[in-house]
């Protein structure tokens, strides 16, 4: 693996080693204390029950702290926007409880979109970017998604198109703030596995503490937002979500947390890995138990034998952990039963809807020529009539359906191409960099994630998220290299043309 340029490491040039080391040290204080004040109030306000006041002052207090760490250091600025979108949920639900009340909507829920359109701003200052190699796959995908945002507009309104666009935009608004900042490759690297390392530990021990206990903050969110699909508000009877909103959503998080866990060298990974591991499994979704095994397979097809030792060490390791305390009681009467699903498909009504609504549903996705547009599916479709209801197409559980669907034959063409080429660079460099275990893990999530979209659309949300960074991630490192191996080559013509 890389390491940072000796200009990065030095110290401040015309000062003492100590001095210089003192101002870094400085500097990295400066960053983390917008952070700290912020999670510091919301801490303050929900102990002392001003759920209110926090409803209120969450979303501008963390958009003021979002664009402070944007322009003052771009890659903790990333990891600010996911520890957003890790806790914010819980956030929303304790400032309900301190208020005594279910809302149906919360301020709250706007700081983790918010923060992560900032990145929008990189669009505008690096723009030239999109006319260089690297950045025409994502101007591909961003025609796409014009063509379809103005097909909704027409067809679902500009409020629900809107809204739509902003969860397509967002992953690729990241992507493409990382690709702008490829010099900082290092510091976004460490932030990213920082970021999972540590928010597995909190994700995954309050998840367990959700399922064997269920606070009641979580239960009256349950009961207010009518989530079945989540199971009982009651200790040992739900689908554990832990912090975030629902079981998909956390369940693509921890696993892309435990594909970093090869990257990372925290002590206190493996601690992170066994909560993580267990509410993972406890959160009962099958599509993301898939996607890590075959981001599992990717990291050891591309791993060196002695990575491939130690990934297998750890799933070991993990297996030993966590299958004992799943295999006993009413953990393993959830288990059990869930699994069974998998080995008798005609027991499962999931499949059996699934496989009902691509039979019926096939032909109007793949022959709708111009497509439906942005606001057609999913929660935005709330947006589109008078009594804030899910629309006919609220639940969309295909994302090779959902996007022609939406996108039409042209969105869709662009859009995917871009994809496609992004994928095929990112693979073809990642044999550039075989050592590099972030790279690999990186490429084991991108292309998991992909191959999800058979189950939901994974390219939005979460899961668009873990894709594109670790899309954009890959081509950053390759080009970081480029970038140095050029430094070394100048510095070396440099030297020796000063000595002839």
């Amino acid at each position: 693996m890389s390491t940072l340029p000796r200009a990065d490491l030095s110290p401040t040039p015309g000062m003492p080693g100590s001095v210089g080391a003192s101002r870094i040290a400085s500097r990295k204080r400066r960053e983390w204390l917008p952070a700290a004040m912020l999670w510091l109030v919301t801490a303050v306000l929900i102990v002392a029950r001003q759920g209110t006041v926090l409803t209120l002052a969450f979303p501008v207090l963390a958009i003021a702290t979002g664009l402070w760490l944007y322009f003052k250091s771009p890659a903790r600025y990333v990891g600010f926007m996911w520890w957003l979108w890790f806790l914010s949920p819980e956030v929303r639900r304790l400032a309900d409880w301190s208020k005594g009340s279910f809302t149906p909507t919360s301020l709250i829920q706007v700081a983790p979109l918010a923060v992560t359109m900032i990145s929008a701003l990189s669009l505008v200052r690096y723009y030239r970017l999109l006319g260089q190699r690297r950045g025409l796959p994502v101007l591909l995908i961003l025609l796409g998604l014009v063509y379809a945002y103005l097909v909704g507009v027409v067809s679902s309104g500009p409020l629900a198109a809107t809204y739509d666009l902003a969860n397509w935009l967002y992953p690729i608004l990241i992507g493409f703030h990382i690709m702008a900042n490829t010099r900082q490759y290092p510091q976004y690297r460490d932030t990213i596995v920082n970021t999972f390392i540590w928010g597995m530990l909190v994700m995954g021990g309050y998840g367990l503490i959700q399922f064997f206990i269920m606070p009641q903050w979580d239960a009256l969110w349950m009961l207010g937002s009518q989530m079945n699909s989540q199971g009982d508000p009651v200790p040992m009877g739900v689908r554990v979500f832990s912090t975030m909103n629902s079981s998909g959503p956390f369940a693509f998080a921890m696993m892309g947390a435990m594909v970093y866990v090869m990257a990372a060298t925290h002590r206190v990974r493996w601690v992170a890995a066994a909560l993580g591991f267990f509410s993972f499994a406890l959160s009962l979704v099958r599509s993301t138990w898939g996607g890590w095994i075959i981001a599992l397979l990717i990291q050891l097809i591309k791993s060196n034998n002695k990575v491939r030792v130690r990934i297998v060490a750890s799933a070991v390791l993990l297996a030993g952990l966590c299958v004992p305390l799943l295999a006993v009681g009413p953990v393993a009467e959830r288990m059990q039963a869930r699994l069974s699903t998998i080995v008798n498909l005609n027991d499962d009504q999931s499949y059996a809807a699934r496989n009902e609504f691509y039979a019926t549903f096939a032909k109007t996705a793949f022959t709708d020529v111009s497509g439906e547009g942005m606001g057609a599916t999913g929660t935005s479709t709330k947006l589109s009539n008078d009594g804030g209801q899910l629309g006919q197409y609220g639940n969309f559980d295909s994302g090779v359906m959902n996007i022609p669907f939406v996108l039409g034959w042209p969105g869709t063409l662009l859009y995917m191409s871009g994809i496609v080429w992004l994928l095929t660079r990112a693979v073809l460099a990642s044999f550039r960099l075989r050592n590099d275990k972030y790279v690999s893990a990186c490429l084991s999530l991108c292309l998991a994630t992909f191959a999800m979209l058979v189950f939901t659309n994974s390219l939005v949300g979460t899961g668009g998220l873990l894709l594109f960074m670790s899309v954009f991630s890959i081509l950053s490192a390759v080009h970081y290299e480029k970038i140095n191996r050029a430094g070394t080559l100048f510095r070396t013509q440099l030297f020796h043309g000063g000595t002839d």
